[in-house]
């Protein structure tokens, strides 16, 4: 069984043009979650807070994964890609050896926006692998009911014999939503080996007796499976593994590579319009 290794909560901060988000990790915790590199919570109730948006901007190395909850991102990148994602919509996006992209936020039911965006990062092997998308859409997304008191939505992965949509990423990810009753114990199962964290977005749960509430992230020692409890208004959380890829780290801005020289080709590239392969 997994026992906690770590709980945080997360840290204001602004990003893009002025969007005030929360971040649960990130930078200087590369090796603690690796593969993954950072997770913000851009829930927001204030459109002044977040309609500024994220406009054009460089990503190389590593994989974004935008989950909504509700309110709309409108995005569009330099290979001419469009679309918006809305409640319940998830964009899966490699950007491998190179993309320049926007996302702009608007607001849905009562001025909200409210999601999630993580950065994996890849494999030395395949940091320069052709940028791809996989948007899917929140009909695409299988919820299933576990027996011992929830609500699971795949994103990726596999849960009570069934697979999320999202499919083919080298870090072999498992990304699930949970929606847990309230005074429930679940037993989730976990791969040996891989990187395991939750992070709660309502409610409240204990695990090892210790409390979890709204915007903490708990990170888990290794185990094949671990163990919580829901309080008296359930627990919502997502919940994430990955394996990790034990490989240097050199990360300016959004561009995440290898060494401190691949950081730089990429800013001369980006300087001479040659960094879009």
């Amino acid at each position: 069984m997994r026992k906690i290794k770590l709980i945080k909560s997360t840290s204001a901060t602004i990003d893009g043009a002025g969007v005030h988000l929360q971040k649960a990790f990130g930078y200087h915790e590369t090796a603690l979650f690796d593969p993954f590199l950072m997770l913000d919570d851009f829930r927001n109730d204030r459109p002044e807070d977040y309609l500024p948006g994220f406009p054009w901007h460089p990503h190389r190395g590593i994989e974004t994964i935008t989950y909504m909850l509700e309110g709309f991102a409108e995005h569009g990148d330099s290979m001419g890609n469009k679309g918006v994602l809305g409640k319940g919509d998830v964009q899966w996006m490699t950007a491998g050896s190179g993309i320049i992209h926007q996302e702009m936020m608007r607001p849905g039911e009562k001025g909200r926006m409210y999601g999630f965006q993580l950065w994996s990062n890849l494999p030395a092997s395949h940091k320069m692998m052709p940028p791809r998308y996989q948007d899917i859409k929140a009909a695409k997304i299988p919820t299933v009911k576990d027996p011992q008191g929830a609500e699971v939505r795949l994103i990726c992965g596999t849960y009570l014999g069934q697979e999320g949509p999202v499919k083919d990423i080298i870090t072999d990810p498992v990304y699930l939503d949970f929606r847990c009753e309230p005074k429930r114990k679940l037993t989730i199962p976990t791969h040996l080996g891989h990187t395991c964290f939750i992070y709660c977005y309502g409610g409240q749960g204990f695990i090892d007796g210790k409390s979890v509430v709204n915007r903490q992230v708990v990170l888990f020692e290794d185990g094949d499976s671990l163990e919580l409890e829901s309080g008296d208004k359930g627990f919502d959380f997502i919940f994430l593994t990955g394996k990790p890829l034990h490989e240097p780290i050199s990360w300016r801005g959004p561009i995440v590579m290898n060494t401190a020289d691949e950081i730089k080709q990429a800013f001369r590239e980006l300087d001479n319009d040659t960094f879009i392969k």
